[in-house]
């Protein structure tokens, strides 16, 4: 075996290992995450392996973030999953906050979820009343279809965010008003925030 055949093997191997050990490890219906201390009250798992806890809303972090806390009072933030709106410094921020307090500060609220993202925010879908609260945002024209991670969404609800976004656009509501938008991983990339 010559030696760049054994170099590339190896190269392989560690990508493999690298790859597997960034990649997030599969919730189990003990907990969504190793490194979740407890679970929401209401914590059900589902065959899909989403798990879902109901909370009222008490911040508003901005157009994609809230916290919600729980029946045992325990609080946690939540990241509007398939979504990203505009930050607090940039066109629409404010705007896109204020539509997402008006829709659920104070409520119930149901979460949907399967993951924590680097911050350990849970990253989940966000019912009020049965309705897509993440799809609403989209709808307004207060969010971006976050197509970078659309692939931890279920082919509907992909298909359903992606369409939303397109009607906003072709509708010039909130943020389309705008011939082209900075998108907010752009405005964070460069930056700002």
């Amino acid at each position: 075996m010559k030696t760049s055949d054994v170099r590339l093997m190896l190269l392989s191997a560690f990508a493999a290992l690298l790859f597997a050990s960034c990649s997030p490890s599969p919730p189990t219906t003990r907990q969504v995450n190793s490194a979740t201390p407890s679970r929401p009250s209401g914590y059900e798992t589902h065959s899909s392996l989403l798990a879902t806890f109901s909370g009222r809303v008490v911040r508003i972090e901005d157009g994609d973030t809230i916290s919600v806390l729980d029946d045992a009072n325990r609080n946690y933030k939540i990241r509007l999953q398939g979504i990203d709106a505009p930050e607090g410094g940039q066109a629409f921020g404010d705007r896109s906050r204020q539509s997402l307090a008006d829709e659920v500060f104070g409520k119930q609220v149901s979460v949907e979820w399967s993951k924590r993202d680097q911050y350990g925010r849970i990253v989940g879908k966000v019912l009020l009343d049965g309705r897509d609260v993440c799809l609403a945002q989209i709808r307004a024209g207060l969010a971006w279809h976050y197509k970078y991670y659309q692939n931890e969404q279920s082919a509907e609800d992909r298909k359903m965010y992606a369409d939303a976004e397109e009607e906003a656009r072709m509708a010039k509501r909130g943020l389309w008003v705008d011939a082209e938008p900075t998108p907010p991983w752009e405005f964070r990339r460069s930056g700002n925030k």
